[in-house]
């Protein structure tokens, strides 16, 4: 998946006509960043395909499904996708199939006990989502204000700044996520 993702974001910059230099001023993402990641010498990390997704109008989970094959009507659970960012202890999983043509999906995430994801800007402005934690407690900050949610609970918003996503309890957090696009 990882040759498949460096080839797509090679192909959107190169949709957009933008040299690796402009694509870093429009993302915030360094030069030589970038050139490995479309080279796959390395796996962007969430927050990197965050910045990638807001500059190309995306969401993770539809930029992720242009890698993917044929998008089906059933996904079962041993065929979901599965991307992983290591170093910030995420895991993500792509539960609705994706399609294009529709506004929502489904996406469980996984963040190890200490994880802190923050993201600088939403991939799509007005973007809607609604977070259920399954397990665990996570504290979602959405612009400045922190939201302490355990099992059970859900928040939902509409994204226009920056997030950040914290497990705040020892055993880590596994949650739900609805994502809309506006």
């Amino acid at each position: 998946m990882d040759v498949r993702l460096a080839a797509r974001l090679a192909e959107l910059r190169a949709e957009h006509g933008w040299s690796l230099g402009e694509l870093a001023e429009r993302s915030g993402v360094s030069r030589s960043t970038l050139s490995r990641a479309e080279r796959a010498e390395t796996s962007p990390t969430a927050a990197v395909l965050n910045r990638l997704c807001a500059v190309y109008g995306r969401t993770m989970s539809r930029l992720l499904s242009e890698v993917e094959a044929e998008p089906a009507l059933l996904v079962r659970a041993a065929e979901q996708p599965v991307w992983e960012d290591r170093p910030a202890g995420f895991v993500r999983r792509s539960v609705s199939p994706p399609h294009a043509g529709l506004r929502g999906e489904l996406v469980e995430g996984r963040l190890v006990a200490g994880a802190d994801i923050a993201y600088d800007r939403p991939p799509v402005p007005g973007l809607e989502q609604h977070v259920w934690v399954l397990e665990g407690a996570l504290e979602i900050t959405v612009r400045d204000v922190a939201h302490h949610l355990v099992t059970g609970d859900c928040l939902r918003m509409r994204l226009w700044g920056p997030t950040r996503f914290r497990s705040a309890g020892p055993e880590g957090a596994r949650y739900a996520l609805a994502v809309v696009l506006p």
